[in-house]
């Protein structure tokens, strides 16, 4: 029976693992067509394919803060807000995406002081 369990865990992890790759290589495709639109203004799009690439890899911090980035372009800011701070629980060490935000809420304070209330 543990001789069974072994070779049925040893199937799915040889399954997974594949899987995995390829749910990533899926989303680099993703990221770098999203990259191109961009690069275009074309940040709807851009936008549709790096939350893709987000659905197929959760763990791609560098989707994130470009979500980020065309959230902010956009003028969805509470958005980029939220994707910066993913991107930062996934890598915290990544210093493109703190300065990114950080200079994001740099902005974005001085934003929301100017707006009228």
């Amino acid at each position: 029976m543990v001789r069974r369990t072994a070779i049925v865990v040893s199937l799915l992890v040889a399954l997974v693992v594949p899987l995995a790759a390829s749910s990533r290589s899926e989303a680099r495709a993703q990221v770098s067509f999203g990259i191109e639109m961009a690069q275009q203004g074309l940040w709807r799009e851009a936008i549709y394919r790096w939350e893709r690439a987000a659905k197929l890899d959760p763990t791609y911090a560098a989707v994130f803060n470009d979500l980020a980035v065309a959230y902010e372009q956009e003028g969805q800011f509470d958005k980029a807000k939220e994707a910066y701070e993913t991107a930062l629980k996934l890598d915290p060490k990544n210093t493109f995406i703190k300065q990114n935000f950080e200079f994001f809420k740099e902005i974005n304070d001085r934003r929301a002081s100017q707006t009228p209330r």
